[in-house]
């Protein structure tokens, strides 16, 4: 299992369109891939956009990814970079 901090840093934070982008890369995955927000103790399937959206994490909130499965180093690789680039809104 990998375990990591994300932080959002675009300005509209995890919105439709960015969960959206999230939860499709997510689902090319095998692995289960999981977000924690943990000052208000959500945890989310990061293929679920019902889950992710419930997260409700503005700009410069810090989500723990945590991925485990078969794929897991390139799942978390590619995740972190979507959240490194802003969700492309930079």
């Amino acid at each position: 299992m990998l375990e990591g901090k994300v932080k959002i840093i675009n300005p509209l934070g995890l919105h439709a369109r960015a969960a959206a982008q999230l939860v499709r890369l997510a689902g090319t995955f095998k692995s289960r891939i999981h977000l924690e927000r943990r000052e208000n103790n959500l945890i989310a399937n990061a293929k679920s956009i019902l889950s992710v959206l419930t997260l409700a994490a503005a700009i410069g909130s810090e989500l723990l990814l945590s991925v485990d499965g078969d794929d897991e180093a390139a799942a978390f690789e590619q995740i972190t970079d979507l959240f490194r680039r802003g969700f492309g809104e930079l």
